[in-house]
């Protein structure tokens, strides 16, 4: 535990489970209170907060749907509330829409857009508005490997995940004057639900066709997210850093 990190607060959207969970888990490991915001399951996000909270810090669970800006803007007055500052935003809340361009729905892209953009836009901005007073803090953006390479059935996927990343180096050099780093990381397959839901025919399919010959676990995401919010990277900011175990190379 960093004991400069004592006070400090971190915010992980969609952090009841998965890839958001880990993050979640690593950042209380590190020292930092955490906020678990969650969309439709409490009792995950309260067994995570009780997790979190055995690890001697402070948790405190916030549901919201991010696309809707009043409701972000009213999760940000509820930390504010409770902790009195916001020191990390990890941007993990989001959905996969996969479908073919002809088979494509207008609800699976409005959802795809909003959630995957929107959401992102609108909790990066109101943790702004709390990082600048205290002329520090990180933003981290959850990416995909999907934003470099083309995955049929992914094009809003893909296409919102391309946006994360354009949006990541934008806020990088518009909040950088005001002590706000912001990077991204970019998964490649990672050891999820949505993977163990995969036959395994698929599965070995895809594994032939990673280097690494295994899929990522996320505690290997969370471990490069605790990187990008401690002090051990004070001077990289609007980086997209893939962890794809070769994928894309």
């Amino acid at each position: 535990m960093e004991e400069n990190n004592l006070e400090k607060v971190a915010l992980i959207t969609g952090g009841s489970r998965g890839i958001g969970k880990a993050c979640a888990l690593q950042l209380a490991r590190d020292g930092f209170n955490i906020v678990v915001n969650f969309n439709s399951n409490q009792a995950a996000a309260d067994e995570t907060a009780a997790e979190i909270e055995a690890l001697g810090v402070q948790a405190m669970t916030v549901k919201a749907d991010t696309s809707n800006l009043n409701a972000v803007k009213d999760m940000f007055k509820q930390i504010q509330e409770r902790f009195g500052r916001l020191d990390v935003l990890v941007n993990n809340a989001g959905v996969v829409q996969d479908a073919y361009l002809l088979m494509m729905s207008e609800e699976s892209l409005e959802k795809g857009l909003d959630i995957n953009i929107k959401g992102y836009f609108h909790c990066a901005q109101q943790a702004a508005l709390k990082m600048m007073k205290n002329r520090a803090g990180k933003i981290i953006n959850m990416s995909s490997v999907s934003s470099i390479l083309a995955l049929e059935g992914q094009a809003v996927y893909s296409a919102t995940k391309g946006a994360v990343n354009s949006m990541t180096a934008v806020l990088a050099k518009e909040l950088a004057r005001y002590g706000i780093q912001v990077n991204a990381v970019a998964p490649g397959f990672v050891e999820t639900e949505m993977i163990e839901a995969i036959p395994e025919e698929k599965k070995q399919e895809y594994l032939k066709n990673l280097p690494a010959k295994r899929f990522c676990k996320t505690e290997e995401i969370a471990n490069m997210v605790s990187l990008l919010a401690s002090d051990k990277c004070s001077y990289m900011t609007g980086q997209v850093l893939v962890l794809d175990g070769g994928l894309s190379l």
